[in-house]
């Protein structure tokens, strides 16, 4: 049996807020702090602050990650799945050794090279080219060997106009362009990439998800982070499931996506939504499905496809002139907006299921966040749920239907309708 590619046995993360150095600080942390310190201590003096720091007693002790541990086979594509603050940037940044464990024991054989944020690895005063030789010397890489691969990775990055400017002129899209393409054509037997890769366009990152199955295929070993479903479902033979930093599924990716969705239904539709406003607990989202399937697990949708959203939703009293909105963000902005009413109506209270649909070649393709909003118009009273659920639409082209149109704020306002339900949902 080969030895895997990646090892992690019993590991631990703790981060102390608002305290002392941590276990696994790095030093910029600790110079930044030192440079800190004197003016925490002077603005305690005149009384700009309401606590000032006492010591190690103060602070709160928090637990990135709890006893992880797993294997990785050499060739296997692994995706690691969780809401945010489960825990999984801190894993990747403990495998790339940018911290250390708290606990526990980590083993990577062969180089690794990782894309965990904008520009990781790269100066920024020095050109694309200086960085790409940069890049591959810091991977034990020679000379010879780097300029072996560079037109090949300037092609796959598209920078060929820029390649020797100075990157910190680059825009972040060109940054994250560069950036992947040293890290997968460099000679790396683990790749690690996370959410990073959402900065670029979505012909990009279809390009990226296909250099990442070729790396597989030739015996590399991907360790990939995304919030897109679909891209897990396509790339990746297994799954990981991080919960509040705790191990809590390893298995196939199928398997892995039905376990989380299991997790999020366990802890409520709403769990990992961002809840908000006076009726928040008088109303309450407890389920989302994109096309009859549970939020989680929706992989991408065709743009040919229309979609049908549902969310149940409960009351305990009556309201007047109620009404549901729900919208859509792609890339941290508004794009559609529906309601699931023509007009703010007296409900009765119970629960209730609002029903949108949205018609075929609307959206443009990329990631999708779905917030839900409840708002009563004779009380002025609202609540909001803010990333209650997410999808994504594939990159096709279809006739009169243009997948790089920029997209502006617009509404669907008899989209939706609602429905009363009763018995188990």
């Amino acid at each position: 049996m080969p030895h895997p590619a990646v090892s992690v046995q019993g590991l631990w993360k703790e981060y102390r807020i608002g305290g002392q150095r941590a276990v696994g600080e790095t030093f910029y942390d600790v110079l930044s702090g030192a440079i800190r310190r004197p003016f925490r201590r002077r603005a305690a003096d005149d009384g700009d602050v309401a606590i000032a720091q006492t010591g190690a007693d103060t602070t709160d002790r928090f637990w990135a990650l709890r006893d992880v541990s797993f294997d990785i086979a050499p060739g296997e594509v692994v995706g690691i799945i969780g809401r945010n603050g489960a825990g999984k940037s801190t894993l990747l940044k403990i495998l790339s050794r940018i911290t250390a464990p708290t606990k526990g024991r980590v083993e990577v054989r062969g180089r690794l090279a990782s894309l965990l944020e904008v520009g990781t690895g790269f100066h920024p005063e020095l050109s694309g080219r200086e960085n790409i030789y940069l890049n591959g010397a810091i991977l034990g890489m020679t000379r010879r060997d780097i300029a072996r691969k560079f037109d090949e990775i300037v092609a796959f990055a598209e920078v060929e106009k820029f390649i020797d400017t100075p990157v910190k002129r680059y825009s972040s899209g060109m940054y994250v362009r560069l950036a992947f393409a040293v890290a997968a054509h460099l000679d790396a037997d683990v790749l690690v990439v996370d959410e990073v890769l959402a900065v670029g366009d979505t012909a990009f990152q279809d390009k990226c998800l296909g250099k990442m199955g070729d790396l597989s295929a030739g015996g590399r070993t991907v360790l990939f982070v995304s919030h897109n479903h679909g891209a897990l479902a396509r790339l990746c033979q297994r799954g990981i499931v991080l919960s509040h930093g705790s191990h809590l599924f390893s298995g196939s990716i199928t398997d892995a996506l039905h376990a989380y969705a299991r997790h999020v239904r366990s802890e409520g539709a709403a769990a990992g939504a961002v809840i908000s406003g006076p009726l928040a607990g008088e109303v309450r989202f407890t389920r989302i499905t994109v096309n009859r399937r549970e939020a989680a697990l929706t992989e991408a949708i065709s743009p040919s496809s229309a979609i049908e959203i549902a969310v149940d939703s409960e009351c305990a009293g009556s309201l007047e002139e109620f009404r549901i909105t729900l919208c859509l963000r792609r890339l941290g902005e508004t794009v559609l907006g529906m309601h699931d009413a023509e007009a703010p109506a007296t409900h009765p209270g119970g629960r209730w299921q609002s029903r949108f649909r949205i018609p075929a070649l609307t959206l443009a393709p990329g990631d999708y966040s779905v917030d839900a909003y409840a708002y009563s118009n004779r009380l002025g009273q609202w609540t909001r749920a803010e990333g209650i659920g997410e999808f994504s639409i594939a990159v096709e082209w279809f006739p009169n239907y243009e997948p790089t149109h920029a997209m502006g704020v617009f509404n669907l306002p008899v989209a939706g309708r609602r429905v009363a339900l009763t018995g188990d949902v």
